[in-house]
């Protein structure tokens, strides 16, 4: 299990709270510790499970390139609300509500738009419904369909269980026991629990169905022709590496292996990721002048 560096938070990174109008979103606020904002702003997706938390080893890199970075917790993730309808969790609809976060943090300016896992499903719906125009996309440890393996049998497991048992169950019964066999320390553990507790049962239930049988919308996502990065780690255990190579030509995209990385490229190997999108983000941004 890997887990995020969450305790101590960088210098010119600040927890906040954003309104949009489909409502209040928390996040991680990254902004340069020295200089100015003079490029444009980049918004991060976490995965089912996930929390904006996930991003802290990365977000004072990206800030320091002249960014405003925004880590997010998705609607009913950790300390974002959120209700109990499903239709309110679905690929579509929770790109709806990056595409508001976009237009009211990007306040007109193209954002680049990262997706981890299953946030990247989301970032794909948000970029193909076209509300909103992006900078740039990057799927980061994310695939063109549903997720496969080991993770796919888990994400199943959270689908039928949560409804059934509760999130206090699952953590006891499946979280809990992983996170001491890898042993994590008691902080981290005591932050995991907390994490998870805090998410809206309905919508882990539902975000753990979708990212399971999201369909492929390659030949979607190609035909916007915005500039896209295929990010992974070399280990990854959610999406073959092929599958992800495959999805990279199909879209014409940059394609970057992480080295020693599995599925979270932004935890296991942070200054590699992030020199990764910089490089990649300043690329996009001098094409497009």
């Amino acid at each position: 299990m890997s887990t995020p560096r969450f305790l101590h938070l960088p210098p010119g990174v600040t927890p906040g709270k954003i309104e949009t109008a489909r409502g209040t979103f928390a996040v991680l606020e990254a902004l340069p510790a020295t200089g100015v904002v003079e490029r444009g702003p980049a918004i991060l997706l976490p995965g089912v499970t996930g929390s904006k938390e996930d991003f802290i080893a990365v977000l004072q890199t990206l800030a320091l390139s002249g960014r405003r970075v925004l880590a997010v917790d998705l609607r009913g993730q950790y300390e974002t609300p959120g209700g109990d309808d499903p239709a309110a969790y679905t690929c579509a609809a929770l790109g709806a509500d990056i595409d508001a976060l976009a237009q009211q943090a990007g306040d007109g300016e193209p954002v680049h738009l990262v997706g981890h896992s299953f946030g990247g499903l989301v970032a794909r719906e948000a970029v193909i419904d076209g509300r909103t125009k992006f900078g740039s996309l990057t799927l980061l440890g994310s695939g063109p369909a549903g997720i496969t393996g080991r993770r796919a049998e888990h994400a199943r497991w959270l689908a039928r269980t949560i409804p059934a048992s509760g999130l206090r169950h699952v953590w006891h019964a499946g979280f809990e026991p992983d996170a001491l066999a890898a042993e994590v320390p008691d902080d981290i553990l005591a932050f995991l629990r907390e994490r998870l507790l805090a998410n809206a049962p309905t919508g882990l239930a539902t975000m753990a169905a979708e990212v399971v049988s999201a369909p492929d919308r390659t030949d979607e996502l190609r035909q916007i022709e915005l500039p896209t990065l295929v990010l992974y780690g070399e280990h990854d255990d959610g999406w073959p590496a092929e599958t992800q190579q495959e999805m990279a030509a199909a879209l014409g995209a940059e394609c970057v292996v992480v080295p020693g990385a599995a599925h979270s490229p932004a935890v296991e190997a942070p200054e590699t990721t992030a020199a990764a999108l910089v490089r990649f983000w300043n690329t996009a941004e001098s094409h497009a002048l």
